[in-house]
Order: structure tokens, then C-alpha cells, then sequence
């Protein structure tokens, strides 16, 4: 049996790898943060109390930012594979937390690194390892963006990740570790944090059609972006890392939608018009703006035989479904008397 380490489990591309590995017989093991309540909501359908059944989902207390704490973890699991999804990966928050997101993001990538060499020893290819690009490292760079594209990023989000790619190239070249980076263009789902756009406006359409929302406060929406299903995204991670050579790829639907489009389709599918809800506000905006990102993800198709499965359209309406119903639950806890607290209400 395999055994996979992933940091980041938490989150949405956590959860689903997580899934993705286990229904393929791996032992996966994931780094939490210690917190004082549950943040492990995403892992519910898939853990199992290892005090009660033999589970194949492990938990582990750790972080970025703790290079001794890998180690030990490193030591205990003795994975085959380690994917690094961890991050601090709110674009706009990253303006506001510029050196914790660049010591989680950039730092901590070089730390985790630096703990599979000395783990590895002589024996470079003990363990295979994804580091998680993103398309924010493209920022102003023309579209659409391949593996050759020129990084050039806009935000301190996007240079930490740059920052982590090039540690990781670093080490795949100067010792030899079996490591890929896989450069992701947007992708989303019913499980997509609350602060982010999509999520945060499919999260208001809920509560606007439940009479739980006034209004929707939104920033740029001009911004163009190539929106996929993270679903479909985390099947990619997990073959480039089966591949015979470690390379590093792009992921993208290779079509791009702006948030007005996002919001008329999303809307529209609600049976509602976004003109009478939505308003900017400029605390939404970035300082630097990413105008349009647009995938190639014709090398990734050619070599790894990926290509996405769920459409713009079909990923919005099922974001929308899971929301709706999320929204009605939350509407008869209201009407019973509970006082339902939503968190996302002022999130930027």
C-alpha cells in the first residue's frame, strides 16, 4: 500500500485529493494546524476514527513554518509521495500579510523540501513530490500562458509561489528529487472557501433567494479568469506524479469568463437579476489587477492524458445547488429560533 503525505488537507484541493487517493487504495496521511475548533469539515466523508476501523485518512499536527515538525512527520509516515498544497492563498489578503504569506507560501515550500532531501539521503527517488503552482504567478504576463510563459506576478501571494516554483525546480536539478510543479489556473467547488469570489457569490445567491442577504459587495468585475472543477484538477496532480520523469505542467479549462459572467450566469440560473444586489466596494480591489488568465493545458493533455471533465456552465449550477440547499438550512435554523451567525458576510 502507498502512502501519501498532503499538506493542506483542510482545504478544498485537500479534501479532494485526499478522496481521489484513498478510492485508489493509498494510506493518506495529512498536516493540520492546531486550532481550538474543528476545521476538518471538508474530511467528514471520508474519515473514519482510527480508534474504531482501520481508516486509510491519518491526521497530524504541523506546519509550513515549522521545519523540525516535517521532519519528525517525515520520519514517522515515510511517505511515497508528499504533495504540498498548503498555503496562506487569499489573493488579496496576501496584500495585508505580506511576510506570513510569503514565510507559509515560499519558505515553508523550501523548508518541506529541505526535509524530503535530508529524509531521501542518497536515495533521491524515495519520494515523489507536487508542489502547487498557480496561475497568479502569470499575473501581467500575456494570454494565454503555457509552461514557457514568463512569470510575472502581481501580488505577494503570487511572488511567494514563484518563489516556491523555483525552489522546487532547484531541487529536482541540483539533487536529483523526483519533484513536479503543477501550475493550476482558477478552479472551484461547493467546497471553495467562502472568501473567494466564486464561492462568495454563489454563498450570497442562497441567502439573497432565502431572504437571509441584502446585498452582494464585490471588487473588479472585469477580471477575466479560466474557472475549472477542482475535482477535476486534483486526478491531474496525481498523474503527474505516476509519470516516468518529473516535469511541470499546466492545468486549464482554456476558456475565460470575466465576474460579470460569472455573476449573470450564476444569477441567471437562480432566477435572479445580479444588477439589483451586487455593488463594489474598492476595499475589494487588488492594488496591482490581474487582467486575464488563460490557461494552455496542451502539454498536460498530450502527456498526461488530462483533460477537465465538468464545464464553466455545470460547475457554476452545481456550486449554485450546494449553496441553495445550504441557504435553506441555514433559513429554517433561523425560523426556529437559533441565531445562525454567516461567517462570509464581511469577508473581503
Amino acid at each position: 500500500m502507498k502512502k501519501t503525505l498532503i499538506t493542506g488537507i483542510t482545504g478544498q484541493d485537500g479534501s479532494y485529493l485526499a478522496k481521489l487517493l484513498i478510492d485508489k487504495g493509498y494510506e493518506v496521511h495529512g498536516i493540520i494546524r492546531r486550532s481550538s475548533t474543528f476545521n476538518t469539515d471538508r474530511l467528514d466523508e471520508i474519515y473514519k476514527d482510527p480508534h474504531e476501523t482501520d481508516g486509510k485518512l491519518f491526521l497530524h499536527y504541523g506546519d509550513l513554518t515549522d521545519s523540525s515538525g516535517l521532519r519528525r512527520i517525515l520520519e514517522k509516515i515515510e511517505p511515497n509521495e508528499v504533495y504540498n498544497l498548503g498555503a496562506q492563498s487569499h489573493v488579496r489578503v496576501s496584500f495585508d500579510q505580506p511576510e506570513y504569506t510569503a514565510d507559509a507560501v515560499a519558505t515553508g515550500t523550501l523548508r518541506l523540501l529541505e526535509a524530503v532531501r535530508d529524509f531521501c539521503g542518497s536515495d533521491c527517488g524515495k519520494i515523489r513530490f507536487y508542489q502547487a503552482g498557480s496561475s497568479e504567478m502569470y499575473g501581467a504576463a500575456p494570454a494565454p500562458q503555457n509552461e514557457k510563459t514568463p512569470f510575472y506576478p502581481r501580488s505577494p501571494y503570487a511572488a511567494s509561489k514563484v518563489a516556491a516554483h523555483w525552489y522546487a525546480v532547484n531541487y529536482r536539478e541540483a539533487y536529483g528529487l523526483f519533484v513536479c510543479n503543477g501550475i493550476l489556473f482558477n478552479h472551484e467547488s461547493p467546497r471553495r472557501g467562502e472568501t473567494f469570489v466564486t464561492r462568495k457569490i454563489t454563498r450570497a445567491i442562497g441567502r439573497i433567494k432565502c431572504g437571509l442577504q441584502e446585498k452582494l459587495y464585490l471588487g473588479n468585475l472585469d477580471s477575466m479568469r479560466d474557472w475549472g472543477f477542482a475535482g477535476d484538477y486534483v486526478e491531474a496532480m496525481w498523474a503527474m506524479l505516476q509519470q516516468p520523469q518529473p516535469d511541470d505542467y499546466v492545468i486549464a479549462t482554456g476558456e475565460t469568463f470575466s465576474v460579470r459572467q460569472l455573476l449573470e450566469e450564476a444569477f441567471g440560473y437562480a432566477g435572479i437579476g445580479w444588477q439589483d444586489y451586487v455593488e463594489i466596494d474598492p476595499r475589494y480591489q487588488r492594488p496591482t489587477e490581474v487582467d486575464c488568465l488563460q490557461g494552455d493545458a496542451s502539454k498536460a493533455r498530450f502527456k498526461l492524458g488530462w483533460k477537465p471533465k465538468v464545464g464553466f456552465k455545470k460547475l457554476v449550477h452545481m456550486m449554485v445547488d450546494c449553496d441553495m440547499e445550504l441557504a435553506r438550512g441555514e433559513r429554517t435554523l433561523r425560523d426556529a429560533g437559533h441565531n445562525v451567525i454567516f461567517r462570509g458576510a464581511a469577508a473581503s
